[in-house]
């Protein structure tokens, strides 16, 4: 048996305890039959106090909570970083996963400042199903500048084509 720090009150519990025996909090990875499971990995280096790369998913072993990777580089099922690939995340330059923020994002909801590329994308680009900002290519989307099924703004579309044109060229 080992002890492991409760996520509500920090009391010291064991890790079979089903509830804080101290402020009755479950513990949900003991009532669902399966012990808190995770990973976490970090490199040494570090930038400004962060890990330069972080990864973490799955349950922190200590706490019982829902790991968080925090780096330069964040990778798991929730991240905040300067690059981040998770699920859920922030990415303050790049993020990519299922709901994303940052500056340039891809995701399913991705929620970008300069660029969104998603099911449901904003930024001042913004590609998607549906699109919200300046510049928007989707089935349909609010914005300065729409290319939709229905409105073909000839200013968005020049955007586009000298947009496309551009990742022709870095990828050729």
């Amino acid at each position: 048996m080992a002890l492991i720090h409760c996520p509500e009150c920090n009391e010291q519990i064991s890790d079979k305890a089903l509830a804080c025996p101290k402020c009755g909090h479950p513990r949900m990875s003991q009532l669902m039959g399966w012990r808190a499971l995770g990973f976490e990995w970090k490199t040494k280096e570090e930038v400004f106090g962060w890990p330069l790369i972080h990864i973490a998913v799955g349950f922190d072993k200590k706490t019982g909570r829902l790991a968080v990777a925090r780096g330069i580089i964040a990778i798991g099922q929730f991240g905040i970083g300067v690059i981040t690939l998770a699920q859920f995340g922030v990415g303050l330059l790049f993020g990519l996963g299922q709901f994303v923020a940052g500056f340039c994002v891809i995701g399913q909801f991705a929620f970008g400042i300069f660029f969104g590329l998603g099911q449901i994308a904003t930024g001042m680009t913004a590609i998607g199903q549906f699109g919200f900002g300046q510049y928007v290519r989707a089935m349909a989307g609010i914005g300065q500048h729409l290319w939709t099924m229905k409105i073909k703004d000839p200013e968005a579309v020049e955007h586009f084509r000298k947009f496309f044109d551009v990742l022709k060229l870095h990828a050729g």
